[in-house]
């Protein structure tokens, strides 16, 4: 069963005159349990896409195209009225943001962050806020909890700030929990703590969770199934093992190669040269073109090479359940 379906989500910012288009006909589905990764380098528009989800962004600038569509547990996000897209905020999906030191309100104590989430529950009233909050921390691994929820942010270590921020996302009892770059800025150590947490929850709750990551490496152990964006584009999909052992994209290909590997003889790790394009000067056809591997190794096949500047590859199925958009692949 299906507890998200985004069909054909496009996203583009209009400031003054001009259009900056940030995601592009993304499609995808959640199944309720599952851990979907989104993959890709800073400004492929994941964010965007998360954020999309419960309509985080302003509008304007953010503006919907009117093919788009977002159903969360059937409720059709896009023609949501305010009211009730409170409601599936509160009830349905809930974030981990990055930075937790600045997510979190630095005036006001742990407990006092977290009871603000429970309160907004239907079963609120029925609810004893302080052993909830206690509950929570306790399951999230803060040790001393009776203690901690006192405390301010600013007294607790970074991977404690991470913890209550999980904390504050389960306090809503959500179908969805959306982890964007969780363990950004964190030590390996408590990096691994985090994400065996985030797993840990899934097991015991039955929950959905979508993990955004620029760090293929991460996703091996964790995630169900991976999708890989580049410049707003979705370029592969498949179950995480797939796209770990059997990459078809030159992209992803990439990312891989960039994952430091043990015991590998080599002096320098492998980069993808160039950066990911802006959206406001976005190539008219494949927009990896400019960073290719396949380009060098082709270059001779005139078609093939203006294919790839003049058209957008199609997103199709390679083999069942494995999604890739790529002129070269058939």
């Amino acid at each position: 069963m299906n507890i998200l379906e985004v069909d054909n989500l496009s996203v583009d910012f209009r400031i003054d005159t001009k259009v900056f288009p940030a995601v592009s006909n993304v499609s995808f589905s959640l199944k309720k349990g599952e851990i979907l990764a989104l993959v890709g380098e800073s400004g492929c528009g994941k964010s965007v896409t998360c954020m999309s989800l419960t309509r985080l962004l302003p509008e304007p600038p953010a503006n919907y195209s009117a093919q788009s569509s977002i159903l969360v547990k059937d409720k059709s996000v896009l023609s949501l009225k305010s009211r009730e897209l409170r409601k599936v905020r509160r009830e349905n999906v809930s974030y981990i943001f990055q930075e937790p030191s600045s997510s979190l309100n630095p005036v006001f104590r742990i407990d006092d962050q977290i009871a603000e989430a429970i309160h907004l529950r239907p079963d609120a009233a029925a609810v004893d806020v302080k052993e909830e909050i206690i509950e929570l921390l306790t399951q999230v691994g803060i040790p001393d909890p009776v203690k901690r929820m006192r405390c301010y942010p600013h007294e607790l270590s970074g991977g404690m700030q991470q913890r209550v921020m999980i904390a504050m996302a389960l306090a809503g009892k959500p179908d969805i929990l959306i982890a964007d770059e969780p363990t950004t800025a964190l030590d390996v150590t408590i990096q691994a703590q985090i994400l065996d947490l985030l797993k840990s929850i899934r097991d015991k709750n039955n929950m959905s969770i979508i993990l955004v990551t620029h760090n293929l490496g991460i996703v091996a152990d964790m995630a169900d199934r991976v999708i890989v964006m580049y410049a707003g584009h979705t370029v592969e999909s498949a179950l995480a093992e797939e796209i770990i052992f059997n990459p078809q994209h030159p992209y992803t290909k990439a990312l891989m190669n960039a994952v430091p590997k043990l015991g590998a003889d080599k002096s320098r790790l492998e980069t993808i040269p160039g950066t990911v394009p802006s959206p406001d000067n976005y190539p008219a056809g494949c927009r990896f073109y400019g960073r290719c591997s396949l380009i060098e190794k082709h270059k001779t096949n005139n078609d093939l090479i203006n294919l790839c500047k003049s058209e957008v590859p199609e997103w199709k199925e390679l083999k069942k359940g494995h999604f890739c958009r790529c002129h070269y692949l058939k």
